[in-house]
């Protein structure tokens, strides 16, 4: 019977501590650097029961491409696509600074970012959010002195949700396309 002594007991009690930590948190990123720290502590183990093959496999195959693959699918999903029309907006307008840090404020709680997207015409900019190049659009309401001076458009059931319950400002009008349009 192998005897092991109290530290490789302690090293091994982390492996299900850091599972659960993984498990548990809402913010991606720091779940990324859990995964990380779970995968070196299983490395460890493996080296410290005497598997060192497995214990340098897991290191770089389960630790290091894992953590870089995983790292490149959160970056790249967690992200909002603000198509809007180039000569249509003036970005240094108040009302559109007020929509854009409302959005930004509102996309931060879901740890997303927000990029925006130019657009030369009305028909590349509809013509985007239908072939979901975009997830949202923005343009002037076209009406002057209105309170919402913008109207977004948002293709994204979900982000819809989160932007109509928690936008706190009301600089713009939202809508969703139809279910027949978004298919």
């Amino acid at each position: 019977m192998m005897t092991t002594d109290i530290s490789t007991l302690l090293i091994i009690a982390l492996l299900p501590l850091a599972a659960g930590l993984v498990v548990l948190q809402k913010n991606p990123y720091h779940a990324l650097v859990i995964r990380g720290i779970l995968g070196a502590v299983a490395a460890l183990v493996y080296a410290v029961l005497g598997g060192a093959d497995v214990a340098l496999t897991e290191a770089l195959v389960g630790t290091m491409l894992a953590i870089t693959l995983y790292a490149v699918a959160v970056r790249s999903s967690l992200v909002m696509r603000l198509g809007m029309i180039s000569e249509g907006i003036d970005e240094k307008n108040p009302q559109f600074e007020a929509l854009m840090d409302g959005l930004q404020q509102t996309l931060d709680k879901y740890h997303m970012r927000l990029d925006l997207v130019s657009y030369g015409d009305r028909t590349s900019l509809d013509r985007a959010l239908i072939d979901k190049e975009i997830h949202a659009t923005c343009i002037p309401s076209g009406e002057e002195k209105t309170a919402k001076p913008y109207h977004t458009t948002i293709r994204v059931e979900r982000l819809y949700e989160i932007m109509q319950t928690e936008l706190p400002n009301e600089v713009t009008s939202l809508s969703m396309p139809s279910l027949e349009k978004r298919s």
